[in-house]
């Protein structure tokens, strides 16, 4: 007979592989891979909104002093918070009352439920990584808010930082310190240009210490940029093989592509936007899954359809990609 604990199986079979789910979903996309090599996966408990806290200015109160100098002690307006809020994504996993007659045996059910769970951990992995590039305007504005609208394009023939829109809950029309910087050169780039219009992006990131680590492109740019290397024979570095994504090297960054195959079903697809490169400093970038929300059986009951002679698990997750440092991030556009 059928085995009776088919929902069962699932649940505890995604309990048991959370953690290879989970980094299975972080390995899937460059910038994840990037931001957990950081240290920067941290889980949420709670709360409606996910505060990020951001240094926007300097204490005033600091300067030189002599001897019996009466020293400054005015209060000092220097933090502040940008605001994310709680991302819902879910797969459900589906088994008819026939699948389970014809797989009778325990086994067999536990080979099917691995099947349906391995692709359903491979469709949450696309299903974040193309929010993760996303402008957070897809599924009615459900979707995580990404790389598209914490980085957005300038138009064509404009190199400068973004002085418009609302991130994160703060107006970069008014806070200067708020804006990436995003070039976009009116004429398409080559492998004879893509250099000096990095050289710009990258000169435009740089403070002291703080630069860009990570560089993530589609194929098109990997291509010109990989072109123009050739000549003089600069790869890879193969410390970074353990990441699992082909890297080059700009600077001290890494440059990764993402997304050389792949079939978009939206204008984000799993991979990189298309002629596009991000420059990103992953200092300040934070993936932060709920902790009761992080790749787990929705419910661990067993779910009946109503009208139907089938059983369904929800593989579920919720959190938010976020970003503390908006002035250190930038884009380069091409034709």
């Amino acid at each position: 007979m059928a085995f009776p604990n088919v929902t069962d199986i699932v649940a505890t079979t995604i309990e048991s592989r959370t953690k290879k789910i989970q980094d299975n979903v972080l390995n899937n996309n460059a910038g994840l891979a990037y931001i957990k090599a950081s240290g920067n996966v941290k889980t949420v408990s709670g709360g409606s909104v996910i505060y990020e806290e951001i240094s926007f200015a300097e204490n005033a109160n600091a300067g030189w002093y002599s001897g019996y100098d009466l020293l400054p002690v005015a209060a000092q307006d220097v933090l502040s918070a940008a605001q994310f809020s709680l991302k819902q994504a879910a797969v459900p996993v589906v088994i008819s009352g026939l699948e389970q007659l014809q797989n009778s045996g325990k086994e067999q059910m536990i080979d099917l439920m691995e099947s349906r769970i391995t692709v359903a951990e491979s469709t949450m992995a696309n299903l974040l990584s193309g929010s993760f590039y996303g402008d957070g305007t897809g599924s009615g504005g459900k979707t995580i808010v990404g790389l598209e609208a914490s980085i957005p394009a300038n138009a064509s023939g404009t190199s400068a930082r973004i002085a418009t829109g609302t991130y994160g809950a703060i107006d970069r029309v008014t806070w200067s310190f708020w804006r990436p910087y995003a070039a976009h050169p009116a004429v398409a780039l080559t492998s004879a240009t893509i250099q000096a219009a990095m050289n710009d992006v990258w000169g435009n990131l740089v403070r002291g210490r703080d630069r860009p680590d990570v560089i993530i492109m589609d194929a098109f740019m990997w291509g010109i940029y990989l072109a123009s290397l050739q000549a003089q024979q600069r790869f890879t570095d193969p410390s970074k093989a353990r990441l699992g994504f082909p890297t080059l090297q700009y600077m001290d960054a890494d440059v990764v592509l993402d997304g050389g195959l792949y079939f978009p079903s939206s204008a984000y697809g799993p991979g990189a936007v298309t002629k596009t490169m991000y420059f990103l400093n992953t200092k300040y970038l934070k993936w932060r899954p709920h902790a009761q929300r992080n790749m787990v059986p929705l419910n661990p009951n067993r779910r009946y359809a109503m009208n139907q002679d089938a059983e369904v698990t929800i593989l579920a997750w919720a959190g938010a990609m976020t970003n503390s440092g908006q002035a250190f991030q930038g884009r380069l556009t091409s034709n």
